[in-house]
């Protein structure tokens, strides 16, 4: 897959680390999509009080190739927008509204992190889950529910599945794979000191590491091996400080588990 990053908006609210310039262009777009759409670089540059070669190094982050292709995507959410507004308008109940709003939102979270995979990596990946003798599924915090349950999952399949809510058991284990294992980390900010240190612990003993995240150019990132991306929408749902989604990295973990179980791919 990977021919097309998909919606501009999906994935500046999916987490990503960006630089003080970087955040500035993406909090300019947000607060007016429709507005961002119709600029060309310079006077995007000019709105958000940085330059034309940060736009463009942010353009390449995202995943498109130049501006032009960049303002086609964002033409789309300012269209997707626009009707979103019109049946509004037209006097839909409030609620069924937003009910239409999180379904909205979820489908192209869903879409996002599906055409993200790489298919050629997911491959490999799918080879190594397959021939590992143990796997260490770790996160923190929100992310844990989904570890558990990739456990869980992993382990029906006859596979020898490790995972604590606990830094120094997660970390002493990682101490004892070997590069005939596999350590999977979740983390939607991308970000941790401890599932770094974990990482960097396996990373260490030549163990093959997988991450789960919404920011594919993060610090754990930088450690793996191999990235699955989750999308994340949650910043178009929820005004302010929320968590984040846990719908798209429980999807990777059930491609994972349903690819495994196809014998033939």
């Amino acid at each position: 897959m990977c021919e097309a990053p998909g919606s501009v908006v999906t994935l500046l609210c999916s987490g990503i680390q960006l630089y003080s310039a970087e955040r500035r262009i993406a909090d300019c777009i947000l607060a007016d999509v429709k507005r961002a759409s119709m600029c060309t670089s310079a006077e995007l540059a000019r709105l958000s009080c940085s330059s034309e070669a940060t736009i463009t190094r942010l353009c390449h982050k995202l995943g498109f190739e130049n501006y032009r292709k960049f303002q086609l995507a964002l033409a789309r959410d300012a269209m997707e927008q626009q009707e979103a507004q019109r049946m509004r308008d037209e006097g839909q109940d409030e609620l069924h509204q937003a009910l239409l709003n999180i379904l909205a939102n979820r489908e192209e979270e869903l879409r996002a992190t599906i055409q993200a995979i790489d298919t050629r990596q997911l491959r490999q990946i799918l080879s190594l889950l397959r021939s590992c003798e143990i796997m260490e599924v770790v996160s923190e915090g929100g992310g844990l529910p989904v570890a558990f349950d990739a456990s869980i999952r992993f382990s029906y399949l006859g596979k020898r599945c490790v995972s604590s809510a606990v830094h120094e058991k997660n970390l002493a284990f990682a101490q004892t794979l070997t590069p005939k294992d596999i350590l999977i980390v979740l983390s939607a900010s991308g970000q941790s000191a401890g599932l770094e240190e974990v990482s960097a612990a396996a990373k260490g003993r030549d163990v093959p590491v997988l991450v789960i995240t919404c920011d594919s150019h993060g610090p754990l990132a930088q450690l793996a091996d191999y990235v699955m991306t989750a999308s994340n929408r949650e910043q178009r749902l929820i005004e302010g400080s929320h968590a984040a989604s846990l719908l798209s990295p429980n999807v990777l973990i059930e491609v994972l588990y349903y690819l495994l179980r196809m014998e033939n791919l």
